[in-house]
């Protein structure tokens, strides 16, 4: 049997350039456990087996909408003989040439002013990387700790310790990605996600993060990603500053001219990238204050649903669970009144964890490792919120709406971060949990048997009460009274976005490159890392006399 050869990412956008990879063939299927992808790629493309001197997956799906054909789903690119030839003669439609578009930074700015980037969560990383690359040495300012100290923090505050406001899962190396389940999925169709994957596999990721169709990295891999990352950048010339809180901005004239660090110190710059993730609060305040111009923004709000694993699996892929990976779900729903209902930041085999940035108020998250090996599947279920929910025309009004729920869900904790919690059963019925079902819970630090309802507005409480028997319709097990219900679930995004121009500038502040999911302009570590990408060109490109670009 003929060897599968898969080549590293790097190594394969080589050949691509070269052009020998040149052949792309599109939704291959094959069973679960039977079929052979070379030998289904020659008899596509009409040729043997023995000719085909390469093949690489450039995407693998799932297919389990039926039960009783549960199938793969292949996009390959295949490197064979006389491949011009071949395209030529070949009329199936899914046979196609491959094609590859390499991403360049344009522009040649060079500064005398070093960039700042404040923030070291996705956007903030990829900005600094691209930015480093150029040769210009970028100062990137993060108010948490490296990954390594701020993992200790964490687990110390998971196992009953103290709690941190300036390390803990929203602050610190990697953003509050590090603790998740590192999901790579996205539904934005950017060039540059291609170069983010890329360099993520470089640093680290599983190399199938770059076909897979839902990719992820788990916690434990993303640390060791992050740091490889952060290696990459200060080797090029770049600076990370850890335990850095940026506290002013210096604006001259509608220009940017210093950013404060710690209150006592500044740094000279002439540009600011402000990745600084969607739990700043107290930045946003600070930018507030200054006139940095922002607007009030939707999020989604509610808790998170743990079920059995097992139950998942056995409902999405019936006779084949104990043969597939855990499975996930994504759930929807829209209430009578017009208002979205949905799973989000789904986590299989899974952990429920503490998420709270500031003291005195209780978040929850979900997160997992590579393997995905816990007894639990867990989801954020969110109910939309929108700007009119807020009670207030401030600016910053969804961020009091969030610091709202989160302080009722800390006093039904009990007031020392345990979260409090309930069956479903129990939810609808307005009562306290006196015990876990067949549900276990799985959530650090500890938890406290509460009525959510008492905790929740009573529009998202409502919300729910809808949604999820129509959610048990579409997957079975779904609206099982034992489903455990943990919150708050609060940070699915950011409820401000600060404007910024066509070319990623802040209005009336020249300088200033709001980025990022705390900006409001990205979900999701994908989609953050591409405008991180996209903002670090445009302060290039900003920057870059038109001589340059002439030439």
């Amino acid at each position: 049997m003929r060897k599968l050869i898969l080549i590293k990412s790097a190594e394969y956008l080589t050949l691509l350039l070269k052009g020998e990879y040149m052949i792309r063939i599109n939704n291959i299927k094959l069973g679960i456990d039977c079929g052979d992808l070379t030998d289904e790629a020659a008899r596509i493309l009409k040729i043997k087996k023995e000719n085909i001197k390469e093949l690489k997956i450039r995407r693998k799906s799932l297919d389990a909408r039926k039960k009783v054909n549960i199938h793969y789903l292949y996009s390959v690119d295949v490197s064979v003989k006389d491949e011009e030839k071949l395209l030529r003669k070949n009329r199936d439609k899914n046979v196609c040439k491959s094609t590859y578009e390499k991403y360049v930074p344009q522009g040649e700015w060079k500064t005398e002013k070093r960039p700042v980037v404040v923030g070291f969560g996705p956007a903030g990383m990829f900005a600094a990387l691209v930015l480093a690359e150029k040769g210009l040495s970028p100062i990137v300012l993060e108010r948490g700790k490296d990954v390594d100290k701020r993992t200790e923090d964490v687990e110390k505050f998971w196992n009953g310790g103290e709690f941190d406001p300036e390390s803990n899962v929203q602050f610190g190396e990697g953003g509050a990605g590090t603790f998740s389940d590192g999901k790579l999925t996205t539904r934005i169709k950017d060039g540059r996600c291609d170069y983010v994957t890329s360099e993520l596999i470089e640093a680290g990721a599983p190399e199938e993060t770059a076909y897979e169709a839902k990719p992820h990295i788990g916690t434990d891999k993303l640390k060791t990603v992050v740091k490889n990352i952060r290696n990459k950048i200060t080797d090029l010339g770049g600076e990370i500053r850890f335990e850095s809180k940026l506290t002013k901005i210096g604006i001259l004239g509608g220009v940017v001219n210093y950013a404060e660090v710690n209150g006592d110190s500044k740094i000279e710059t002439d540009n600011v990238i402000l990745a600084i993730g969607h739990s700043a609060r107290d930045t946003f305040e600070m930018l507030n204050d200054i006139g940095v111009k922002m607007e009030r923004k939707p999020f989604a709000a509610g808790v998170r649903i743990e079920h059995r694993q097992e139950s998942i699996n056995t409902a999405q892929y019936g006779f084949f669970a104990d043969k597939l990976p855990p499975a996930d779900y994504m759930l929807t729903y829209t209430t009578k009144d017009g208002r979205g209902v949905y799973s989000f930041c789904m986590c299989p085999g899974g952990y429920v964890v503490s998420a709270a940035s500031e003291k005195g108020r209780l978040a929850v998250n979900g997160m997992s490792e590579y393997a995905r090996d816990g007894e639990n599947a867990n989801s954020a279920l969110l109910v939309q919120v929108n700007p009119d929910d807020f009670g207030s025309d401030d600016v910053l009004a969804g961020i009091e709406f969030q610091r709202k729920i989160e302080e009722a869900a800390y006093k039904a904790g009990g007031e020392d971060y345990s979260a409090p919690v309930q069956r479903y059963g129990d939810f609808v019925d307005d009562r306290v949990t006196c015990c876990e079902g067949i549900v276990k819970h799985s959530y650090k630090p500890s938890i406290k048997f509460a009525d959510l309802n008492e905790v929740l507005p009573e529009f998202i409480s409502d919300s729910l009460k809808e949604a999820i028997p129509a959610m048990g319709r579409k997957l079975k097990g779904f609206d099982s009274p034992d489903a455990l219900m943990t919150g708050v679930e609060t940070r699915s995004s950011s409820p401000v976005r600060i404007v910024r121009d066509k070319q990623g500038v802040g209005i009336g502040i020249k300088g200033l490159y709001p980025t990022g999911e705390g900006a409001g302009y990205a979900g999701g570590i994908i989609s953050a890392a591409v405008d991180g990408v996209r903002q670090a060109e445009n302060v290039i490109l900003n920057n870059t006399v038109k001589e340059d670009l002439n030439d």
